[in-house]
Formats: structure tokens, sequence, C-alpha cells
């Protein structure tokens, strides 16, 4: 069961709900779940203390005295998430394992082992796809164990992805321990991927985007995951983060309601070539948004790391449910499955 933020590009435009919200859904679903949880733990905490279950970009549960696992699985369905003319199979194959990892990303861990389901048509380029999952599995140093393979007249990759808390370890960050005060910042600029698949659009059938879009065509095709980013965030003592799949507008809603907070955003960092419309409600960025009480020692984290500085862009405030924009309200946007 994936947790709330299922990830996909607006090949359609980002629109008002439809009859039933993907967030209505998982919000019935959890109680359904818990329910269940609940007659065969009676008495018990649900969850257990020191897990997380559905609500974070990943699960933690408890296998064992002090170890700890963490675990996300998420779906790329051609024509919903990717666009089968404007990306390839290995593209393909790359994002649909790398999207998970992110997750991995967000609550400053590290991925290990990852199982991998396709359904495709027959003549699917297969081999391609592996291509991709593979490379994908090196640069994140996640072994891929197995999966399964099936026919489908419509390409969909599953990925699941575990790995375990570090012991002894600060514990693994999650979207609720945002508080009045602390900054936030995002892992660099926004609107690249939503920027990429534009130019692909207006690309010719057969030709060439222009040389000065290459990079934001790379990262509409190939998102990488901010893992170093991440650690580095946890390591700080960093409260909160979540990655910048849906868009920055609606997973900074999902944030600041899981940590009952408000926001007051007072930049929008746009990627060179992106519009501002494309970094606050294009999603796919892959970004992480990072909450923390110490904002000097997060920047310190990411220097000493050799990474980009991380970029500020607002604060939580404790007026809950409340999201600003340079002083205005924020305007709604982003993606949302609707069924």
């Amino acid at each position: 069961m994936e947790s709330p933020n299922s990830d996909g590009p607006p090949d359609r435009p980002p629109g008002p709900p439809g009859p039933v919200d993907e967030f209505s859904v998982i919000a019935r679903l959890r109680d359904r779940f818990e329910a269940s949880a609940r007659l065969r733990t009676p008495g018990g905490d649900v969850p257990p203390v020191g897990d997380a279950w559905i609500g974070d970009d990943a699960a933690v549960v408890g296998l064992a005295p002090g170890v700890r696992a963490l675990l996300s699985t998420d779906l790329v369905v051609g024509g919903v998430h990717v666009d089968p003319d404007l990306s390839g199979p290995a593209d393909i194959g790359y994002k649909a394992l790398m999207v998970t990892v992110s997750d991995f990303a967000a609550m400053g861990a590290r991925p290990a082992y990852a199982l991998v389901s396709v359904a495709a048509a027959p003549g699917t380029d297969l081999d391609a796809l592996g291509d991709g999952l593979a490379e994908a599995a090196a640069e994140a140093a996640c072994v891929v164990v197995g999966g399964d393979l099936s026919e489908s007249p419509v390409l969909v990759v599953s990925t699941a992805v575990v790995g375990v808390a570090e012991p002894g370890g600060p514990e693994p960050l999650l979207r609720s321990g945002a508080r009045p005060g602390h900054r936030l910042f995002v892992t660099g600029p926004l609107g690249r991927s939503a920027a990429g698949m534009r130019i692909l659009r207006s690309t010719p059938p057969g030709g060439e985007s222009p040389e000065w879009a290459r990079d934001l065509v790379l990262a509409h095709r190939r998102p990488v995951a901010r893992l170093a980013e991440g650690e580095a965030s946890r390591r700080s003592g960093a409260s909160a983060a979540i990655d910048l799949s849906d868009g920055l507008v609606a997973d900074l809603a999902h944030l600041a309601e899981a940590s009952g907070v408000g926001v007051d955003l007072d930049a929008v960092p746009v990627a060179e070539g992106a519009r501002r419309d494309e970094a606050l409600s294009g999603g796919e960025d892959y970004e992480l948004l990072v909450a923390t009480g110490a904002p000097d020692q997060l920047v310190a984290a990411f220097a000493a790391a050799g990474l980009a500085l991380p970029l500020p862009v607002g604060v939580c405030t404790a007026e809950v449910g409340r999201l600003t924009l340079e002083g205005g309200d924020l305007p709604p946007g982003g993606w949302r499955h609707r069924f």
C-alpha cells in the first residue's frame, strides 16, 4: 500500500479532484487496515510505538528487538506516470526504481534491496527496461533480488524497496516532526521535470530538443533521488521531510497537515528554463522539502558532505492549516489521482 504521495506527472492538467479523491480512498483504507491489525493485537498500540505505517514516504516497521525496516513501493503506469512517446523503455525502468528510492531519501535512509514486477504488452523491449532498472539500482546501491513478469495491454512497473534503519543513529525523518518556527528548505531549484516534459511535447516527432534544454529533459526522463541530501538532513537533526513528487504546493500541504502546522513561503526557487507555475505545481522534481529547528546545522551538514547548499523557502507557523506564499494564500495545485 503506497503512502499518500502517489507519484504522477501532469500528463493531464492538474485540476480539482474527481468524484473520489485518492487521499480519501487512502484514509478509508488506512482505517480498515489498522482496524484489522487491532484485532490481532488487542490492547496494543496500532501502529506500535516507533513504527510509521500509511501516511509517510516509507513505512517503518519493527522486525525484531532493535531492528527496524523501512519499506516503500510505487507504480509507474504507461499513459499515467510516463508517456512512452517521450521516454524510452530504459528511461522508464530507471524512473520506476528511482521514484521508490526517493521515498528513502525523504526518510534520510538508504535502500538495500528491491523487488520489481513488470506487466507489459508483447513487443515491449524488456531488456532495455531492465537496463534502466539496473542502472538506477547501481546508482542507489540497491540490489534487485526478485519480482514478477506478466502480460498486459498497458505497461506497468511496480517497485518495492526495503532497507534497515541505522541502529543507534538518528530516527528516520517523518512528515510529522515540523513545529512552529522551524525553517523550511528545498534541496534544489524546482520545475525542471515539468519544464522538460513541456519541451519534449513541443519537439516535433523525430526531432531533437534544444541543447540548452537537455538537463531539463533529463530531469523528466531520469529523476535522481536525493539520498545523500536526505541522510545529511537526518544527521543534522532535521525535524521532518518529504520528497517533492506531487509538486511543492501539494507536498507542502501534506507535510503541514501531518505536522499540524501552518506555513509561510517567502521564496520559490525556480530552475533555469522552468516557469514559476511548474516550480509550484509541476511535480516529479524529487527534490526534498526539509523542516528543521537548527538551520545552521543543516547547512553545515550539507557543506561537510560536499553537497549543494539547501535553499531556504519559508517557515512553519502556529496557524494550523494556513498556507501562504509571499503574504497571500498559497494557490491550489499539484497532482492528484482521481477515481
